[in-house]
């Protein structure tokens, strides 16, 4: 007989992109929240379109049919995979939903077997609306089960209200039990085994909870969770369809101290997994047999850089099939690493380049110099690897000066792919304690310093996209850098991609330069008729093998 469920995991829920770009225009089409999403979607004026619902839609015109090929973050989500491998370490019987939207069936199958608990990861949410949806839908099948919500909302809820703000945040989720934690995976397991004990609840540590219409808070203790002991086995997930892409990580927290950045804070001192545990998931992934990527989500990869070194080394040793993807600091590499990283299968990093100005760099603490961003790209260019620079525009101290430095900056090192995001102002970051410095006011999308405001800062990103012609914008809902190395997992080639990319780039000219309706669908037609003919050579399957990239990215260049 089956043992009892104790706990479903779920991994992600993305807000269908009608209703979030609906519930952001409340707040005004000339709000810098709705410009800032502008960037994400194109309006056929029938609906509008983020570029997965883009891509769906002319790859079902090519095909003639309605049906949806690519998804938003149809991967294993790491925190649901890690939480359940975790949970079921410590006996507990534990089942994970990736996918919420597209998973809901089998959620309710799971609810009808009462588990203890539900618990939801927060990792990519900034409101509460995506919480608030799984959370009404699980009251809707199973009213008597316990929700327990954590992760990085919770965290930033916590840390950055005020008073009763934050009683009115959770009460706003409506679950039954909050983890406060950093890392709080070790919090969640006692939760479970106090639940299936009928124990107290305030015994276990790094809860909040309401009791008698009262918040409760129990005792802080700091979890220090080895990530050599809790190595993920991704053969583990025998009935469920993980796919040719797979997300892992090899470190947890940061080296580094970026002023705009509060995950070091978050996540405690930097934290590494050996390189035997990196080999023995890598092995797990390649069982699989068919595994063809595997992105790296560590925020530093290439640091401590010996030990990078020494991970592409092992690599190439096991000879994997397997192409990787991971974040990148080009300011801490040579030309060794690099061609070590070609050998051992990269094919495309993530560059949080932030600016191009020295000034700016400065600013922000990050350790890094307009010069070694440049040599860096110049040398992944040169061995094949696809480059993605992120950037932030309006960050304390920018002036139309310093903005045009990042302008000429992506011009003259031409990344494949970039964007640059509006300074978003949160609470928590060190450039916090420099308020007084650089006069800051305000907070989130709307602020103002001593040198720019919230929507001078938009205006100038508008400039930026439309004066840039050297590289190819990524947006950033429901498509990011990682949406690469999954259509390449479902077949799609980087010539694909670009070819893709470089058609939705002029759709979004359309948008952002705001041409007459007439002229603006005249030209809509014409991009859309040539993606059309383009996504006729897609995959016609999902189960296509994917092709290989030795020799793609010459093609795509």
């Amino acid at each position: 007989m089956a043992s009892k469920l104790d706990c479903v995991v779920i991994g992600y829920n993305e807000i269908p992109f009608g209703r979030y770009e609906s519930f952001l225009r409340k707040y005004g089409e000339n709000s810098e929240a709705y410009r800032d999403l502008k960037f994400s979607f194109v309006d056929l004026g029938e609906r509008k379109l983020d570029y997965v619902g883009l891509m769906n839609h002319v790859d079902s015109l090519a095909r003639g049919d309605g049906s949806e090929t690519y998804k938003s973050g149809d991967i294993p989500n790491l925190a649901a995979a890690y939480l359940t491998t975790f949970l079921r370490r410590k006996g507990l019987q534990t089942e994970y939903i990736n996918l919420f939207q597209y998973e809901q069936e089998r959620l309710i199958d799971l609810l009808a077997e009462d588990p203890l608990c539900v618990a939801i990861t927060t990792t990519f949410y900034v409101v509460n609306l995506p919480v608030n949806e799984m959370v009404e839908f699980i009251r809707r099948h199973n009213s008597k089960v316990k929700i327990v919500v954590g992760g990085p909302l919770i965290s930033n809820h916590h840390r950055n209200s005020r008073g009763e703000e934050f009683a009115t945040a959770v009460e706003d989720i409506g679950a039954d039990i909050y983890v406060v934690e950093g890392q709080g995976e070790l919090t969640l397991s006692q939760v479970v085994t106090c639940l299936k004990n009928r124990g107290d609840l305030g015994a276990v540590p790094n809860l909040v909870y309401f009791e008698n219409g009262k918040l409760r808070r129990t005792k802080v203790v700091t979890e220090n969770n080895s990530l050599d002991e809790n190595v993920i086995d991704w053969g583990g997930f025998p009935d469920q369809d993980l796919g040719a892409t797979i997300q892992t990580r090899t470190a947890r927290s940061c080296a580094f101290k970026c002023s705009f950045c509060n995950y070091p804070t978050r996540a405690g001192a930097l934290t590494l997994a050996s390189l035997d545990t990196i080999e023995k998931e890598l092995d797990s992934m390649q069982r699989l047999g068919n595994v063809t990527n595997a992105v790296f989500i560590d925020d530093t990869f290439n640091v401590p850089f010996p030990r990078f070194k020494e991970i592409c080394r092992m690599m190439i040793r096991k000879k994997y099939n397997l192409n990787w993807f991971s974040y990148f600091r080009c300011s801490n590499s040579d030309e060794e690493a690099i061609d070590l990283m070609a050998r051992s299968g990269c094919k495309g990093v993530f560059l949080g380049v932030e600016s191009g100005s020295p000034t700016i760099l400065t600013n922000m603490n990050k350790s890094a110099t307009v010069e070694k961003y440049t040599k860096g790209i110049e040398w992944l260019r040169q061995y094949g690897i696809l480059t993605f620079a992120s950037m932030i525009t309006g960050f304390p101290g920018e002036t139309d000066v310093t903005v045009q430095e990042s302008i000429d900056f992506i011009r003259e090192t031409k990344p494949d792919y970039y964007r640059s995001q509006m300074w978003y102002c949160e609470p928590g970051t060190p450039i916090q304690n420099r308020r007084e410095e650089f006069r800051i006011q305000g907070e989130g999308f709307v602020w103002n310093h001593s040198t720019m405001d919230s929507l001078d800062a938009m205006d100038h990103i508008d400039r930026m996209f439309l004066t840039i012609k050297e590289s190819l914008w990524l947006p950033q809902w429901s498509f990011d850098f990682w949406i690469i190395p999954y259509l390449i997992g479902k077949g799609l080639s980087l010539a694909q991609f670009k070819e893709f990319m470089t058609e939705a780039h002029n759709l979004l000219t359309l948008e952002i330069a705001s041409l007459p309706e007439d002229q603006k669908r005249s030209r809509q037609r014409k991009h859309l008729e040539n993606m059309v003919a383009g996504a006729k050579s897609w995959p016609q399957s999902s189960a296509v093998a994917p092709q290989p990239l030795e020799a793609q990215h010459a093609i795509s260049a």
